[in-house]
């Protein structure tokens, strides 16, 4: 008993949030292992623990935690800074970034829910067609498409939405959505509407009855741009 005891006693004290919202924050729980090590490093007095000290703890090779720490400094949530310690100087790790990020997502998230109840978050709206939690990919997919794509979010919940309607729910698909919108300067939904339009106009009368179809689904401002290749 003492040994359980002593062993509950030996507490990391970190934000319930992190465990709760890493997802949302593009980070997969390798990412959050590599956090939560350099966290519980520096309150053992070491500030900048290297891939090799924190592969030790880790199911990762040094190789992959370096890989990951990259990630972290790119997105923001980690970073380096200099400190002058009794006239030395030396660089540590610094989880403002992620700290920061964590209260801000909390706050969108219910910045969203004040301004439009019936508007779910991004990751949210995903589970909730796909029937089940994102897998750290699909999060990290998603991320891609809003930051370095520059996807707008009611775009993105356009190809979903699309995607739903001809039965194909996969991210495979979706992105193919989004990559022939990109690449026909489709950047709105009303551009979305404008080019579904023409399409179902060059499609003539061999497609009305297909038309007549997808008008009763009511889904006009979508189509199979799949097809569009054909």
């Amino acid at each position: 008993m003492n040994g359980i005891a002593t062993l509950m006693k030996e507490q990391l004290a970190l934000p319930k949030r992190l465990l709760t919202n890493y997802r949302q924050l593009g980070l997969t729980e390798s990412d959050v292992m590599v956090l939560l090590h350099i966290h519980r490093f520096q309150t053992e007095g070491n500030d900048f623990p290297t891939p090799s000290e924190l592969s030790e703890f880790l199911s990762i090779n040094e190789y992959e935690c370096s890989q990951v720490l990259r990630k972290l400094i790119q997105k923001g949530y980690l970073s380096i800074e200099q400190n002058t310690d009794e006239q030395v100087l030396n660089e540590v790790y610094s989880l403002n970034g992620l700290w920061e990020a964590l209260v801000e997502e909390q706050e969108d998230v219910y910045q969203t829910k004040q301004d439009d109840p019936e508007q779910p978050n991004m990751f949210v709206l995903f589970e909730q067609e796909f029937g089940r939690a994102l897998s750290p990919f699909e999060i990290e997919t998603i991320n891609i498409w809003i930051d370095e794509d520059q996807q707008k979010p009611a775009l993105i919940k356009a190809a979903l939405r699309e995607a739903v309607l001809m039965g194909k729910l996969n991210f495979k698909y979706i992105d193919r959505i989004l990559r022939e919108w990109k690449k026909k300067g489709i950047r709105s939904v009303q551009d979305a509407r404008e080019a579904s339009k023409s399409f179902r106009s060059q499609q003539g009368k061999s497609n009305q009855s297909s038309e007549e179809q997808n008008a009763q689904r009511d889904v006009s401002i979508y189509y199979n741009w799949l097809d569009d290749d054909a």
